[in-house]
């Protein structure tokens, strides 16, 4: 599913964002990370980052505490 996969687990705010910044410029324009994070606000602050950079937000799902996200880098 996904092209990239980020282990952001147990690292708290804002080191799964700033990780997933620097590993999208390795994903080619159209490609997915997948980004794993533990982080309670996890989910409002890669919503907000997706919104910032123009990426998509493809998904966001949350199990077993694991937050689960897949961006698709922007063109």
């Amino acid at each position: 599913m996904a092209d990239q996969t980020l282990d952001a687990k147990g690292l708290q705010c804002p080191l799964p964002v700033l990780r997933a910044r620097k590993a999208l410029k390795t994903v080619p324009p159209g490609s997915t990370l997948t980004v794993e994070a533990t982080d309670p606000s996890a989910p409002k602050d890669f919503a907000a980052f997706c919104e910032a950079t123009g990426n998509r937000l493809a998904s966001s799902v949350e199990e077993g505490g694991v937050f689960r996200f897949v961006i698709e880098r922007n063109a």
